[in-house]
């Protein structure tokens, strides 16, 4: 990658949110404010190899994008709305307030996640304007086809536009009935930085992980309540811990009974301990912890093992429990069969990964998970058929290289 190209990709990672919050604050259009900033980084892709990189990116950007929007509302103005233009182009009146959230992204993806939206249409409309990942990252985070996903964030902005939803700031009485659908986005953001599911990216994306963190630590400040902002920070904590560990020198996906444990991360497992401690004593005092709570608990239980041996699969099973009873998803239902492995065998563990097959046969996981337990249970030709399905649905070139060497060493 040259200087130009990793000087665009480091201003598109920094600045997109805060070009798109200020364009949606000044025209009050998120399409429009979406659309002009996508304009501005094309155009600095096309000028900035040949011109150099400015000396502020941010504000060339910036600028740029709010030329963009002007051009495109000057071509879809009629005449008679010119002097109506003019006023909004050259208006002088004082930027609105920023309301209860001092940074740019939050501000915006709480302003997205509005409630008038069904949460997983917010979700995704604002994981495409707001968290950077592309149509096909929001759609793989979905279990969705690339068209489907199209199609709910256009009939999101349908209805925003229909319904007149304004974009606007949301002050700190709204946050608490927006937190969760934030909360969504920040971890399904988190998660495409923990397991890249494109071909073309790098395996772990630590931009989206630390930037995920970053604002989960902010929501965690404006709402210290809110057990599930803490429970996310911690979620997040302990597993970035384990990133150092979890990509090889030759550029395999470490899996977790295999990785070094010395070379986690002990001040981030530090504080996500303390985060789930403090969880587990609101817990005891009848508060009764919701979905991050849980995983968060769930990956102490394993940060808290120094050899995987030591892992209290038990403990793991009894919170997978809970949670499928909180939340009856199957992936869900898939991560506990893995620890139902551990205690009761691969052959039980196999009947209830198999009962998943018809809403999970499109998840690169599942084939993986059934590939490992059909390896344990002897079967190395129907595992190398899962573990071939598995490498042809996963998209991160270090899990695929991973499934490739399992594959490889069956008889």
């Amino acid at each position: 990658m040259s200087d130009v190209e990793e000087a665009i990709t480091q201003a598109h990672h920094e600045e997109w949110a805060r070009v798109v919050a200020a364009l949606t604050r000044r025209f009050g259009n998120l399409d429009i404010a979406e659309e002009a900033a996508a304009e501005a980084f094309t155009t600095a892709v096309e000028r900035w190899p040949a011109d150099g990189v400015p000396p502020n990116p941010g504000a060339w950007l910036t600028t740029t994008a709010n030329h963009k929007a002007i051009d495109r509302i000057r071509r879809e103005n009629k005449r008679d709305d010119k002097h109506k233009e003019a006023q909004m182009v050259y208006d002088d009146d004082p930027p609105e307030p920023l309301g209860a959230i001092d940074d740019d992204r939050l501000r915006l993806i709480f302003t997205c996640c509005h409630p008038a939206l069904a949460m997983e249409t917010r979700m995704a409309l604002t994981l495409r304007m707001v968290g950077g990942l592309t149509m096909p990252e929001i759609a793989r985070a979905f279990l969705v086809a690339e068209s489907t996903m199209g199609q709910r964030i256009t009939r999101a902005k349908a209805k925003i536009k229909a319904a007149r939803i304004p974009y606007r700031v949301p002050a700190a009485a709204d946050l608490p009935a927006r937190v969760s659908g934030v909360l969504a986005v920040l971890f399904l953001v988190f998660n495409e930085g923990y397991l890249a599911t494109g071909p073309d990216t790098d395996p772990l994306r630590h931009d989206l992980t630390a930037e995920a963190i970053r604002l989960t630590r902010l929501i965690r400040g404006l709402l210290p309540d809110d057990g599930e902002a803490a429970g996310l920070l911690a979620l997040m904590l302990l597993t970035e811990a384990r990133r150092p560990a979890r990509v090889s020198a030759s550029g395999e996906l470490v899996p977790l009974a295999e990785q070094d444990r010395g070379a986690w991360d002990a001040t981030l497992i530090a504080e996500g301990h303390r985060l789930v401690r403090e969880r587990l004593t609101a817990a005891a005092a009848g508060v009764a912890p919701g979905r991050y709570q849980i995983l968060a608990a769930i990956n102490a239980v394993h940060t808290s093992a120094r050899d995987v041996r030591d892992t209290d699969w038990s403990q793991v099973l009894a919170l997978y429990d809970q949670l499928v009873r909180l939340e009856p998803s199957p992936i869900i239902a898939l991560n506990r069969a893995i620890a139902v492995a551990e205690l009761d065998g691969p052959e039980v563990a196999l009947a209830a990964v198999d009962r998943l097959e018809h809403r999970l046969a499109g998840y690169h996981a599942y084939h993986a998970t059934r590939a490992d337990l059909l390896r344990r249970l002897g079967q190395s030709q129907q595992s190398r058929a899962a573990y071939d399905k598995a490498i042809g649905l996963a998209g991160n070139t270090a899990e695929t290289a991973y499934l490739t060497r399992r594959r490889d060493q069956l008889r």
